[in-house]
């Protein structure tokens, strides 16, 4: 495939209620017939995608019933996940479920698959490459203990795929995802006005690459041009490798809200990831994080800048 924008495509988007996908679906409809895949138990999230276009269908990934999707489509962009932390739900629809996405587009030009940069093995302030360890780095999380495990079978679900149906496939791990409709710094934000003390490891710092909506959407096409059969793994990532405790140190120079670090060992370890795959491949990001920082407040909270 070109790395050219996408127009004129026939594009399936799954977890297209989600914080990344729906940003990604809501551009890309603009030139583009946009199907997007989810439960759609929100009908407002639903009415906010139809209105520009996308067409909605409900799909069910733990049953594995994704038939009124478009077989036919040109593209696939997976960021479908589950989350329930029930073992037997979570590996049914991550993986059953992204196994029958995957035979069902079979013929598609390329299927791109979001994963995570939360399968690496925490290795303290070592930088991952897409070859080394996996790991159960969020199961330190209580309300997130199923989450790493199925990425990781995920990962192993499309690999096995791509190569039984010859579609060619990226797996993009995706690093801290963040803009106006939210992620981990927002988060974050949130928990200062509350006056909560924010989790760091206590292996300080705790460095990662958070990634600007404006720049997924921006690597999407050349992530979908570099899809081969048997696929390839590539970290996706900011180009900018910044800690919890600089981004929320930032956040408090912007809104007068001063954070506070609890240390713990009970949060997941530092992830810094080798960008240099992606950025031979697809190209680098252009948004620096303070810039991205600023526009998510300036979008849920105008009220806190300059306090």
């Amino acid at each position: 495939m070109s790395a050219q924008p996408l127009q004129g495509k026939t594009i399936v988007i799954t977890g297209v209620t989600g914080q990344v996908a729906g940003p990604v679906a809501l551009a890309l409809a603009a030139e583009n017939e946009v199907y997007g895949g989810a439960r759609f138990r929100d009908e407002a999230a639903r009415a906010r995608l139809e209105a520009v276009g996308v067409r909605c269908v409900p799909i069910d990934l733990v049953a594995g019933d994704v038939s009124g999707l478009p077989a036919d489509a040109d593209v696939v962009i997976n960021f479908a996940v589950s989350k329930s932390n029930d073992w037997n739900t979570d590996l049914a629809a991550n993986s059953g479920g992204l196994a029958s996405l995957m035979e069902h587009h079979r013929d598609a030009g390329a299927f791109l698959h979001c994963s995570t940069t939360g399968v690496y093995k925490p290795m303290g302030h070592h930088v991952f490459a897409e070859d080394d360890q996996l790991g159960d780095n969020h199961g330190v999380w209580p309300f997130l203990r199923t989450y790493s495990i199925c990425k990781i079978a995920a990962e192993a679900t499309a690999r096995w795929a791509s190569q039984r149906f010859a579609l060619p496939t990226t797996i993009a791990r995706l690093a801290v995802p963040y803009g106006d409709g939210g992620g981990w710094p927002a988060i974050h934000l949130e928990m200062m006005r509350n006056g909560s003390d924010i989790p760091v490891h206590i292996d300080a710092p705790s460095v990662y690459h958070p990634i600007h909506e404006d720049d997924i959407l921006a690597l999407v096409p050349g992530l979908l041009a570099a899809a081969t059969s048997p696929s390839i793994t590539v970290n996706w990532g900011g180009h900018q490798a910044v800690s919890v405790e600089e981004w929320c140190g930032y956040l408090g120079e912007l809104t007068g809200i001063e954070p506070t670090f609890a240390p713990t060992a009970d949060t997941i370890d530092s992830v810094q990831v080798d960008l240099t795959r992606l950025h031979q491949l697809v190209g680098t990001t252009t948004v620096d994080w303070r810039d991205g920082m600023r526009r998510m407040v300036e979008a849920r909270h105008p009220e806190l800048l300059g306090g």
